[in-house]
This record gives structure tokens, sequence and C-alpha cells, in this order.
């Protein structure tokens, strides 16, 4: 897979006040460090009021937020760990939500591999080894390894 995971984009112990602030923090980080453009912050935001992205896992909750490929300078996933849960609606119900303290955001450029992509992390997700051993991972460097190996991405 084509895409990005540099210990930059991976974010710990973030505090955000609710869902959508939590999204700006991230897309300002994506679209300072140049993978993506201006409009990207305002898209995913936009894409996660219609399509939740919240996924209650064995492991507390987990949101994949993401937004159309013409947003995306270069492919890239951040990865953030919350300081504390924020509530994401979850995916496919718009009458709950998920208490999430981790998301994987994704930039991509290539429609059919955002849809590799959410195939792989969804193996990541239904596993409680990988889920808690990147919730607990004391370094960047380490969640970014891990996470590399098991999507297989360089």
């Amino acid at each position: 897979m084509d895409i990005t995971l540099k210990n930059e984009l991976i974010l710990l112990d973030v505090e955000a006040e609710n869902q959508f602030n939590l999204l700006e923090k991230v897309a300002d980080n994506l679209h300072q460090l140049g993978y993506v453009k201006d409009t990207y912050k305002n898209a995913v935001i936009e894409r996660e009021k219609v399509f939740a992205t919240g996924l209650p896992t064995l492991m507390g909750g987990v949101a994949i937020p993401h937004t159309d490929i013409q947003h995306v300078n270069t492919p890239a996933i951040s990865i953030v760990r919350l300081k504390n849960p924020v509530d994401f609606v979850i995916m496919g119900d718009d009458t709950a939500t998920v208490a999430v303290d981790l998301i994987f955001m994704l930039a991509m450029k290539e429609e059919h591999a955002q849809l590799e992509l959410l195939q792989s992390l969804m193996g990541i997700l239904q596993d409680e080894e990988a889920l808690s051993f990147i919730k607990k991972a004391p370094t960047k460097e380490d969640i970014r390894k891990f996470v590399s190996e098991k999507l297989q991405i360089a």
C-alpha cells in the first residue's frame, strides 16, 4: 500500500473538547505537514456529520475519519491517542455514540486504496492484543513500527 506513516503523524495524549475539535487538530497537523490541502479540514468534518465513523471495539471506541481523495496531497495515516475519550456517533447508527480514545485519520489519494486500507484497519480493530498495544505503547516509534507491520506499509 502506498501510504505514509511517520512519527510526525502519530499524536499522543491529545486533548479535545469534542469530536469536531479533535478532527480540526488532527487535520491541521496533516495540513501543516503538507499531506492534505487546506480544504481537507472542512471536508473531513462535514463528512463525519453525515457518515459517522465511531466504532465500538473490544477495547473501547475507535474512529476512522476520512474524506474524499481530492483534498489529499500525499497519502498518509494519522494515529491519535486521546488523553480523555470524546464521543463519536457510531458508524451506521446515528442514534448512538461511543466514547473514542483512538482515531486513525486517513488521507488517501485513490478510492480503491482507501477501501483496502479500511479493510486492513478492521483487522487491527478486531484484534484485542493489537489494539491494546497501540493504546499502551510508550512511544510514537513503537506504534509506527507495529502498525506499519500490521498494515504492510513502508
